[in-house]
């Protein structure tokens, strides 16, 4: 760009009324965090905006749009550790969608322009934060999940391209016969019709194709195992991977295209025991397999679907014994479960909009969006703990598929409590897992006579303890009253005395509720002994470290005169 040009730039963008969202001018120069943070969000902005590009331009004001000149030298100015600041920023911006910093010798003063490319299809990154502008102001995107969210929709859509390289001889004859039958399945209707289609008329018809083009969509679904190359640097594989309980790899097998089949596959892989449950009130236990199919076909459709294939990696489904645990790379677009169940709607932001409508059409993911909801509700009626979607780890979504029975209470429970809606059974879900439920959860839980317990460490309720006959397990957990504790340890101290600490813990331990850690269980012990002191019922005749509790005798009457 000749500095003719440059200067043209800078005046259009000083003609701007204000300072936009994908705009900012500033007088001084940023220190370089705060520089790439500004390249992050002005990437993210101009993209929400539908610009090709984001400026951020030094030495003009803010306020006039007045030219005031700068010192600041990008070519010449040191980063973290000494670095370049232009490689260094480069380094930090990921994805990487290129920016360009011009020395710009404007009549008025210096001025230092930095163009950065519109983020494409994810968020853009400054070491591994991305940033956004809201008005004037810079901030995390995290803070505006809306935002984040529309992001993933203002791109090109990978899966629709079309593989220039590709012919319908690259697409495997058994996965397109079984595409055919499961095109009937969505579409009965039609079963007549699809006889009479040449694979090129089905294809289209079912949205694989691009008139008659073969896309990315069609060789990750139909495509030979072969044609995965022809997706490069793309990465089209599932990986399957057994482990013991102590994560030791015990056998693995990699699956390429077509994605079509390998539900079926994967499912000759996985161990599917039986368990059995024994609703209360029977003597005839139920027999239960440790997964449904479909939710396991269900999850790893939805990784398939919903898979950044531009991140190079891949879906990894591990077997360990007691679950199943699907992983794909790409941010969980929703936002949160909770919001994709309770809105119960279809769902409005594909990563793959192409590849996705071609799966809706083939009968592998539900129309309608309500595909996780569908595998909550298959796992509750089940009676199986319903599926964990963690998505602590940023750029990647793990959904957990429990095997086994945590808490024969709840599954009791379950059988038994039809009535319960499934905001209900999630909550007890996470009650049941050990995982914290908020202050509003608790108490709607402990109102409808499902939970009791001081708030965090929650129990199943005791009639609820009893409906699924686990009455003593309940009074374990619940623990006794205060006065029976602090009654015990009177009784210890009194025929024992002194006594220590050890012998303290020895009597107590086993006997305070099995929901306390053993911290919490000694710092109960210490509080119910501090209590005792302080009412004058026993003191330490020993040291604070080596305490030797004796009972404190009432003083003797005096006598009248």
């Amino acid at each position: 760009m000749s500095e003719g040009v440059q200067i043209a730039l800078i005046d259009r963008l000083r003609a701007l009324s204000t300072e936009t969202e994908w705009l900012e001018f500033k007088r001084n120069w940023y220190e370089p965090q705060v520089l790439g943070e500004y390249l992050s969000a002005l990437a993210n902005a101009a993209c929400l905006s539908g610009q090709a590009r984001g400026y951020l331009v030094f030495g003009i004001d803010d306020a006039t749009h007045a030219v005031v000149g700068t010192q600041f030298d990008p070519y010449s100015t040191k980063a973290k550790g000494n670095q370049d600041l232009l490689p260094w920023l480069a380094a930090g911006l990921r994805p990487n969608v290129g920016f360009e910093s011009h020395i710009v010798e404007y009549p008025n003063g210096r001025v230092v322009l930095f163009e950065v490319g519109s983020a494409n299809g994810e968020p853009v990154s400054f070491y591994g934060t991305p940033y956004i502008r809201i008005g004037s102001s810079k901030t995390e995107l995290g803070k505006h999940p809306e935002k984040a969210r529309a992001l993933w929709t203002r791109n090109n859509d990978w899966s629709a391209e079309v593989c220039a390289a590709a012919s319908l001889a690259d697409l495997e004859p058994e996965a397109v016969a079984k595409a055919r039958e499961q095109f009937v399945v969505k579409h009965p209707g039609q079963a007549a019709a699809v006889v009479d289609w040449d694979d090129t008329t089905f294809l289209n018809k079912a949205r694989v194709l691009k008139q008659g083009a073969v896309t990315n969509s069609a060789l990750l679904l139909l495509g030979r195992s072969e044609s995965a190359t022809l997706l490069s640097p793309a990465v089209a594989r599932i990986s399957w991977i057994l482990k013991d309980a102590d994560n030791r790899e015990l056998d693995y097998e990699h699956f390429g295209p077509p994605f079509l089949l390998v539900g079926d596959r994967l499912l000759k892989r996985i161990r599917n025991l039986t368990v059995r449950a024994l609703p209360s009130g029977t003597l005839f236990p139920q027999e239960i397999t440790q997964y449904d199919p479909w939710v396991i076909r269900e999850a790893l459709h939805n990784a398939v679907a919903h898979q950044d294939y531009r991140r190079h990696g891949r879906i990894v489904v591990v077997e360990f014994p007691d679950r199943v645990l699907v992983t794909n790379v790409g941010d969980f677009l929703p936002g949160d479960v909770e919001t994709v169940i309770r809105q119960d709607a279809p769902q409005a932001l594909y990563r793959n909009p192409f590849l996705a409508d071609a799966m809706v059409e083939l009968n592998l993911i539900d129309t309608q969006g309500g595909g996780i909801k569908r595998m909550f509700e298959t796992q509750r009626r089940r009676s199986f703990p319903l599926p964990d979607y963690d998505l602590s780890v940023p750029g990647q979504v793990a959904v957990s598929l429990s095997g086994r029975i945590l808490d024969e209470r709840y599954t009791r429970l379950l059988m038994e409590r039809t009535d319960l809606d499934l905001a209900q059974v999630m909550l007890l879900d996470r009650v049941q897992k050990g995982q914290p439920v908020g202050h509003d959860d608790h108490r709607r839980l402990k109102s409808a006579g499902l939970v009791e317990g001081r708030y965090p460490n929650l129990i199943v309720a005791g009639a609820v303890a009893r409906a699924a006959g686990e009455a003593g397990r309940h009074i374990r957990e619940r623990g006794f009253n205060k006065q029976y504790y602090l009654d015990l340890i009177l009784a210890l101290v009194r025929e024992h005395q002194p006594v220590d600490r050890k012998d303290v813990d020895q009597l107590l331990l086993t006997k305070l509720p099995d929901r306390l850690s053993p911290e919490q269980k000694r710092r109960r012990v210490h509080n119910l002994l501090q209590e005792l002191r302080r009412s004058g019922a026993i003191d330490n005749h020993g040291s604070r470290s080596k305490p030797q509790w004796v009972v404190v005798e009432p003083a003797a009457p005096r006598d009248s005169p």
